[in-house]
């Protein structure tokens, strides 16, 4: 999972078991921060769609803006038409997924260890910094 800011810069990445949902998985990108500050909001696909989150998020003051499941009832929609236009914007973390691409090793997963994997995922990501900071 990888948390970017507004320009897609990586300001948070984490790797877990594919067994539990990706709502339950979010909160552990807030402890991995680069910066000291938590996001105002944080934009995800419908998998984030969840009460749960949304709730254990607004405790920390983060709003969470996800598109509804097509499966959600019509009274409980939580999302209005204004917060769901900044969706849009998800086009940045898409971008920032495909810089990872270009990291042959993060592409095709040849590490066994998780350790070993994190180190190049780490590493691709100050590539990913240090090409926006020194130009």
């Amino acid at each position: 999972m990888v948390l970017v800011d507004g320009r897609g810069l990586p300001a948070s990445v984490d790797t877990m078991s594919a067994s539990p949902h990706e709502s339950q998985c979010v909160q552990r990108l807030f402890v991995f921060m680069l910066c000291s500050e938590t996001p105002p909001r944080v934009i995800g696909d419908k998998a984030y769609d969840s009460d749960k989150l949304d709730e254990a998020l607004a405790h920390q003051g983060i709003e969470m803006i996800a598109p509804h499941r097509g499966n959600r009832r019509k009274q409980d929609i939580t999302q209005d038409g204004r917060s769901l236009r900044r969706y849009d914007r998800r086009s940045t973390v898409e971008r920032s997924l495909s810089w990872f691409q270009n990291v042959r090793r993060l592409c095709i997963r040849w590490e066994k260890s998780t350790t070993l994997f994190q180190g190049y995922l780490h590493l691709g990501c100050t590539l990913l910094l240090l090409k926006e900071a020194l130009g």
